[in-house]
């Protein structure tokens, strides 16, 4: 069975929305995929003041934005259809929505861009709220991409994506999975402070010096005392680890190195909780994060001694795979099948996540 979807992904980072036209094949329970388009479209100053100030919004103007970010999803599918000459070929769109309130200990998450406005305006199938039933049962909701990767990239035993916040899953045979720290949100923050979008290639942290005050007290941040399933919110970025970090008053260069030290070493330890750690492991590094050199480097420095051999793949997987497993997890939930698993979110059980909306046809 053949199926071509869009997914769509607009993480916390807040650097851009993006696009995967996928075509995902199915014959005996195995899946084979092929990236056909991809694109990110950047969001407008006003976009990205709307989305990172969403939370301090009242109830109704919440609600407004939720509605008006689906049209605004809505309109970017569109254009990618129209500029990739696509009309007639998609069968279904999976919006991973951006995330702005997670409370899974209270069962509760929610994710901006209402899935009827993204199919009134497409005139397509759409699956939104991807974490929804998993949260409704007792789980964290996240990760939610270990679906895709235990499908389509099963060659790997370990894959890190670093978005604005780094997670990684162990590819065993009860599938795990967790946030490890907030890393671009934080990074590009710094870079912000110096009127930069981001540290392109990390050159400016390799610029810099280590600060061993700053990187111990970040180390001993109660989160990465907890046993997994765990995952993270973007407050946890912005509100809890930057203040650390600015209160330090020193140069960005230096504060940028001292943090990237602080992800490589947390993503070190993060491996480390693996009880099933095999010799000669691969690890997949995917996310913008994969694009900062110097991070990267260090990762590769410290996963050594762990005798793991990382790799960074084409730019197409890098830039792109979180928007295409959404579009799998859209598939799966269209086929009534399991797209979220309980071992990685600590769920009562497996579930298939997803409101599904239609706009019938006259």
């Amino acid at each position: 069975m053949i199926y071509r979807a869009i997914g769509l992904m607009s993480g916390s980072s807040l650097d851009g929305l993006d696009i995967a036209f996928v075509e995902f094949e199915e014959n005996g329970g195995n899946w084979t995929y092929k990236m056909l388009r991809a694109d990110c479209y950047e969001y407008t100053p006003e976009w990205t003041e709307k989305l990172k100030n969403a939370t301090n919004l009242n109830a109704l103007d919440y609600q407004l934005l939720h509605t008006a970010y689906g049209h605004y999803l809505g309109e970017m599918v569109n254009r990618f259809i129209e500029n990739n000459q696509l009309h007639y070929k998609v069968s279904l769109i999976a919006s991973h929505g951006h995330t702005t309130f997670h409370v899974p200990g209270k069962r509760m998450t929610a994710q901006l861009g209402d899935g009827a406005a993204i199919a009134a305006t497409t005139h397509l199938p759409v699956v939104s709220d991807l974490r929804a039933m998993d949260v409704a049962l007792g789980g964290q909701g996240a990760p939610i991409v270990p679906i895709g990767e235990k499908l389509l990239l099963n060659d790997y035993q370990y894959f890190l994506n670093i978005g604005g916040i780094a997670n990684i899953s162990f590819n065993s045979d009860s599938y795990i999975a967790f946030d490890i720290c907030a890393a671009n949100r934080v990074l590009n923050m710094l870079a912000n402070d110096i009127g930069k979008d981001y540290d392109a290639g990390g050159e400016m942290a390799r610029a810099g010096k280590l600060i061993a005050p700053l990187l111990e007290e970040l180390n001993q941040l109660e989160y990465y005392k907890l046993p997994f399933p765990k995952s993270l919110a973007n407050s946890f970025g912005i509100e809890t680890v930057y203040p650390i970090v600015k209160k330090y008053n020193q140069p960005i260069d230096d504060l940028l190195r001292t943090y990237v030290e602080h992800i490589a070493l947390q993503i070190k330890d993060a491996v480390r909780m693996d009880d099933n750690k095999k010799d000669n492991a691969r690890l997949l590094i995917t996310g913008g994060g994969a694009l900062n050199n110097f991070l990267t480097e260090r990762i590769q420095d410290l996963l050594k001694e762990e005798n793991i051999e990382v790799v960074v793949p084409d730019a197409l997987l890098v830039n792109y795979k979180e928007a295409m497993i959404m579009a799998l997890i859209g598939v799966l939930r269209w086929r009534e099948e399991v797209n979220v698993l309980c071992s990685v979110t600590g769920a009562s059980k497996n579930s298939i996540g997803g409101a599904l909306w239609m706009d019938i046809a006259e």
